[in-house]
């Protein structure tokens, strides 16, 4: 008993594996890459608050405790947990329409979304649900990423202008930033111009300086320059401090209260409860999909590996502490992970000396942000959100498929015209629609026998021989309700071709995967009218599994043929000496 509860724990509790093993050379790791982490978590957790709706504080509280939870649950050795872009979209979206009257009520209520997401995600965990994440096929993920980066940029605008602007999808942020652009105000725009062009040149070229001109290793000089916003911080900062910007109209961060992370629960509305579900669900899900895929992709670069399910639960853990901390919705965010990983991080207690270093800026460096230009975050936002943009994808989906075009299309769209929750709905009931269409009408095709082997292929590819008197018709799909009566037609469309000659079918099985009730009365159906026909039925390369299931019914007591265990075996055994070529 004592032993399967010392494995539970390790199985919930990764901590007590790679704990056991830890000493100098992953402290010296872990502690280097939290610090480069917690100089770029600065400014990204303020600005990703303000684009959630929050005050500036609220990012740095959704970025303490969740990454110590993240460490006592999580699998992964270097995901760095917090507040990232299209979350914080999320959350403004899901909030926006409760018409909440305080700041304190929203900051609530955005507590309150943590916390439903967060038990969510541990129901699932329980439950090993990780396989929900694979209902989001990876075109309406690449769509809604790429439209909620637009979605964000556009947001951030009025901050850039220094106008008021509302709404929540491009139609209506355009139409209000047009209806402002003669109340511009001319200082803001020259601070965020500043901050836009020196935050892309260091994307794009301090990491080349470094390289070139310092002789930095090439990682070592990539990680740096993503760090580089906390320079921009500093400077705008200390621009609208000297220059008094602040008189000229130029927002600024405000005080920011100093101190611990308020802890508890205090103001929530439980009443919010039927509202918030619906949205806390699909941020769980997007949230998980983008924080696993980082994860695995992480991982994979060290031979390690993630548990899925487990992530989920440590997610949960994440979400739930957030809000018990003052915090809002978090997950894995893909830029932090990367310095994270590239700074050196040998286990999850990186994000737990991350966790230190911010609890140290919440106690002591919120003063200095006083004078820090809203419009310094929102270049921030704008710079890391627009890497995220792929417009390529649509015109590599309409050159490969045309169905999966349509999804991610459908998903960019409506993302954009209608808000995130209705796009990424929308792209989800797409996809899957997609998928039974596809399915509903499988490729089926006549093969016959390549002249001296056993394989046998497509008639219309390959010269292959045939039999006059057989017809072997390979389903590439499994048969259910949406696609069973489908190959009904095809099957005796083709048999009353050659009906004069024709006295055996072989229906080739081995792409067959499953066999529901539906297609099993389908093949009842044929195997009957064959058989007045005086066509005989017969199957081939029949999986285990799919005969264990028609073993169960009267099917095979039926059949008017035989069931072989391969192609080969079949057509040697049916086939007439009248061969000939196809």
């Amino acid at each position: 008993m004592n032993q399967r509860i010392r494995g539970l724990a390790r199985t919930y509790l990764p901590i007590l594996n790679w704990g056991r093993s830890y000493g100098r050379d992953e402290l010296s790791g872990d502690l280097i890459a939290a610090i480069i982490v917690t100089v770029m978590l600065i400014p990204q957790s303020l600005a990703y608050a303000l684009l959630a709706g929050l005050p500036a504080e609220v990012g740095l509280y959704a970025s303490i405790l969740p990454l110590v939870a993240y460490a006592l649950f999580g699998t992964s050795r270097a995901l760095a947990v917090g507040p990232v872009a299209v979350i914080s979209l999320m959350t403004a979206s899901a909030l926006a329409p409760l018409n909440l009257s305080s700041v304190p009520e929203y900051v609530a209520a955005a507590g309150m979304l943590a916390l439903l997401s967060g038990a969510i995600l541990l129901a699932m965990g329980a439950l090993r649900l990780g396989v929900v994440a694979n209902f989001l096929s990876h075109p309406v993920i690449a769509g809604f990423i790429t439209a909620s980066g637009l979605l964000i940029a556009a947001s951030q605008l009025k901050h850039i202008l220094g106008v008021p602007v509302h709404g929540h999808t491009l139609p209506e942020i355009f139409l209000d930033l047009v209806r402002h652009l003669g109340q511009v105000n001319l200082a803001t725009l020259v601070t965020g111009i500043v901050a836009l062009a020196f935050l892309f040149w260091v994307r794009k070229g301090l990491a080349q300086v470094l390289h070139a001109q310092l002789g930095l290793a090439k990682p070592l000089a990539a990680t740096l320059a993503r760090v580089g916003p906390i320079f921009a911080v500093i400077g705008t900062t200390l621009a609208a401090w000297a220059l008094n910007l602040p008189s000229l109209g130029v927002a600024v961060v405000g005080e920011v209260p100093t101190g611990l992370p308020p802890l508890g629960l205090s103001g929530v509305d439980w009443g919010l409860i039927p509202a918030l579900i619906g949205p806390a669900a699909l941020l769980s899900i997007i949230g998980y999909v983008e924080s696993v895929s980082v994860a695995q992709t992480l991982a994979a670069k060290r031979k390690q590996r993630i548990d899925p399910n487990q992530e989920l639960i440590a997610l949960g853990a994440a979400n739930i502490s957030s809000s018990l901390s003052g915090g809002y919705p978090v997950t894995g965010g893909f830029a932090r992970s990367v310095v994270n990983f590239d700074a050196g991080a040998e286990t999850p207690a990186a994000g737990a000396f991350t966790a230190v270093g911010l609890l140290v800026a919440a106690l002591f460096l919120t003063p200095l942000l006083y004078f820090l230009p809203k419009a310094t975050l929102a270049a921030t936002i704008i710079v890391a959100v627009l890497s995220l943009v792929d417009l390529s994808i649509l015109s590599r989906a309409w050159g490969y498929s045309r169905a999966d075009f349509a999804a991610v299309f459908a998903t960019i769209a409506l993302t954009l015209l209608a808000g995130v929750e209705i796009g990424v709905a929308s792209g989800v009931l797409i996809s899957l629609l997609l998928f039974v269409w596809k399915t509903s009408r499988p490729h089926v095709a006549e093969v016959g026998q390549v002249p001296g082997s056993q394989h046998f292929r497509n008639i219309l590819r390959h010269k292959v021989e045939t039999d006059p008197g057989v017809v072997t018709l390979r389903i590439d799909e499994s048969l259910y309700f949406a696609n069973a009566r489908r190959m009904e037609d095809l099957i005796l469309n083709r048999v009353l071709r050659d009906r004069d000659t024709l006295r055996h079918v072989i229906l080739m099985c081995s792409a067959v995967n499953e066999v529901d009730f539906s297609a099993l009365e389908s093949l009842e159906a044929i195997n009957r009218r064959l058989g007045d026909l005086g066509v005989k039925l017969h199957l081939s390369e029949v999986k285990g599994p799919v005969m264990d299931r028609l073993a169960r019914s009267h099917f095979l007591e039926d059949l008017t043929g035989r069931v072989f265990l391969s192609q080969y075996d079949a057509f040697a055994a049916l086939r007439s000496k009248n061969t000939q070529s196809a």
